[in-house]
């Protein structure tokens, strides 16, 4: 079914490396759209591995399409609603993955993922790629 999805670094690492269910899923996809946070991750990345340039420029590609979304005060918003929401669960998640999880509910997108830990957070549609 197509969709709206925002993808996490794991999905985009995934695509990188030709998985081809990401590839097929991603075909019938209406919109995709990759968080700032992601790419941060994915330049750090780069940056530690032994093909820094070739990734780098495959992380600009990525960067160069558009669909690149970031933060605002409504981001922010989200932001605190849910760190607040996982921390009364007592299950916290990694700093990066509340602003993708922000990103998400901000834009009203489903969130791509393969980490479970995701679907502790309230009113985010999530899918396991």
């Amino acid at each position: 079914m197509p969709g709206r999805f925002l993808l996490d670094t794991n999905i985009i690492i995934a695509l990188f490396a030709r998985d081809g269910s990401v590839q097929n899923r991603l075909r019938d996809a209406a919109e995709t759209f990759v968080p700032v946070f992601a790419l941060g991750e994915l330049y750090y990345g780069a940056h530690k591995s032994e093909q820094v340039l070739d990734n780098l420029a495959r992380i600009d590609y990525l960067a160069a399409s558009g669909a690149v979304l970031g933060c605002d005060w409504a981001t922010a918003r989200e932001y605190g609603y849910i760190k607040n929401a996982l921390r009364e669960k007592g299950r916290p998640i990694p700093e990066n993955d509340v602003w993708i999880a922000a990103i998400a509910r901000q834009h009203g997108l489903t969130l791509v993922s393969r980490d479970e830990y995701f679907k502790e957070i309230n009113e985010l549609p999530m899918e396991m790629w």
